[in-house]
């Protein structure tokens, strides 16, 4: 038997295919990050990809999304909106990471597309020791 990734799930799948992608990023981009900043990562990048498609947490990022009184639409609706799975690795160094995040939801104009990748960037502080020293970049 020889050690292959998990096959990819066919678009559309629904929530049914989500475990197989999960587990394909897995097998492809091994661990590298200590548990909890992997769990911070995680949870941090989730509500950053949330809060920029769907506008919903923005107020917790005003150094990216700006003050609340200048909302800008967001571009896709909450009610398709999921998370499809998600990995935290370093990126260049201790710290520097990515969040590598795969999604699905239904656009302003009603398409809906699944398996959309985003891959968000943090630094770390490396004179904090708090868990919450991890910052996100702005996306270029």
């Amino acid at each position: 038997m020889t050690d292959r990734a998990p096959l990819l799930p066919p678009h559309g799948e629904g929530v049914a295919g989500d475990r197989a992608i999960q587990d394909a990023l897995q097998v492809a981009w091994p661990a590298d990050l200590a548990a909890d900043d992997e769990r911070t990562l995680l949870t941090a990048g989730r509500d950053l990809l949330r809060a920029d498609a769907t506008g919903i947490g923005r107020a917790k990022w005003p150094g990216l999304f700006g003050p609340e009184g200048q909302a800008i639409a967001p571009a896709y609706a909450t009610a398709g909106f999921r998370i499809q799975a998600a990995i935290a690795r370093r990126a260049e160094g201790n710290d520097r990471a990515v969040v590598h995040l795969v999604w699905a939801g239904t656009d302003r104009g009603g398409t809906f597309t699944d398996g959309r990748i985003t891959d968000l960037y943090f630094t770390r502080d490396s004179k904090k020791e708090a868990a919450s020293s991890w910052t996100p970049q702005p996306r270029t």
